[in-house]
């Protein structure tokens, strides 16, 4: 079996160590190179066309979400997933509006990590925003129903609101572009927390990811 080619960008060389020992000892992986920064990352994922980079969110240089862009553009069969401190879901909107493909916290556990880069090779999004909330793999938190079922309860307006939601959109940035009041769509915010039984942006930014509402892409 070709192992998972990948790329580590941090911009500490303790914790690319840690991960380089970690991967490296995987039966399906293969670390091709480190970077340090932005613009090494570039340089690295056009030179080695890797299956996956695990990109931190702080590194010196450009800001992180264009650095996600232009790794993709240079690597398109490449697949992005972002290895951060920032538990927040304005990154994670960020992120994956940009084009990550996985989204995890540096507090996850090895186990974790490992399927998030496993998942996002064969396609799948991954998204672990806090340890708060279960794996993402099957059912979506706040309620027992899975995310297959879920998005069928939606309208097409209440879809395309969630979307905008996720890719970091503000409430009146939303009401703009779909023209109608910003307490439209503070209404429809309320109603998607209700059917979909979740709390917080961060759960329905999760959701819109895990049910395919928010595809990621360059």
């Amino acid at each position: 079996m070709t192992p998972i080619r990948l790329v580590i960008a941090d911009d500490h060389a303790v914790l690319r160590t840690g991960l380089r020992m970690l991967l490296e000892v995987q039966g399906d992986m293969a670390v091709a190179g480190e970077a340090g920064d932005g613009a090494e990352v570039l340089q690295k994922a056009r030179e080695l066309q890797p299956d996956v980079v695990l990109m931190d969110l702080s590194m010196p240089g450009s800001p992180s979400a264009e650095v996600i862009r232009q790794v993709l553009r240079a690597s398109p069969k490449t697949r992005v997933l972002v290895l951060t401190m920032h538990d927040d879901p304005a990154y994670l909107a960020s992120a994956m509006a940009a084009g990550a493909a996985g989204y995890v916290v540096k507090k996850v556990a090895d186990s974790e990590l490992l399927s998030a880069i496993r998942a996002v090779h064969a396609g799948r999004t991954f998204v672990d925003l806090t340890q708060s909330l279960d794996s993402p793999s099957h059912a979506v938190a706040g309620t027992g129903r899975t995310e297959s079922e879920r998005p069928k309860d939606l309208s097409r307006r209440e879809r395309e609101v969630l979307r905008l939601l996720a890719q970091g959109h503000s409430n009146q940035q939303i009401a703009d572009r779909i023209r109608v009041s910003v307490k439209t769509v503070e209404t429809y915010r309320t109603r998607l927390s209700k059917k979909l039984g979740l709390k917080g942006r961060a759960e329905l930014y999760r959701f819109a990811v895990e049910s395919g509402i928010l595809t990621p892409g360059p």
